[in-house]
């Protein structure tokens, strides 16, 4: 189990962290790295339908290709998707190389690119 304290001196929140797998992340903050979070009821997802791993993690699940564009190299061309992830807002797709998340994800690329 992770035993995890905030601690705020002055302008910098420090974070210290007793779990390993943790290690690697910067415990020290400055206080203009924050951004205050106005939201509301729409934003909270419930942590049972992102499947939270015990490390704290989890997995990334795209569910639909939204765009397609190809970017002019000087010797090559590569083919981008932009995919939605589950999770998050459209706003927050990303754009991917094709050919790697055609080998990831095949689905995507079957009919339409809906994975539900």
């Amino acid at each position: 189990m992770c035993n995890n304290r905030w601690s705020i001196d002055c302008d910098i929140l420090r974070l210290e962290v007793d779990d390993w797998e943790l290690a690697a992340v910067h415990p020290v903050f400055h206080i203009s790295m924050l951004k205050k979070c106005i939201g509301g009821p729409s934003l909270i997802l419930p942590t049972e339908s992102i499947r939270i791993k015990d490390s704290l993690s989890y997995e990334e699940i795209p569910v639909q290709i939204l765009d397609r564009q190809i970017l002019k190299l000087r010797t090559k061309e590569v083919a981008s998707v932009k995919v939605l992830w589950r999770n998050q807002l459209v706003e927050k797709a990303t754009w991917e190389a094709e050919e790697d998340m055609k080998k990831r994800y095949p689905y995507l690329f079957e009919s339409g690119g809906n994975a539900d």
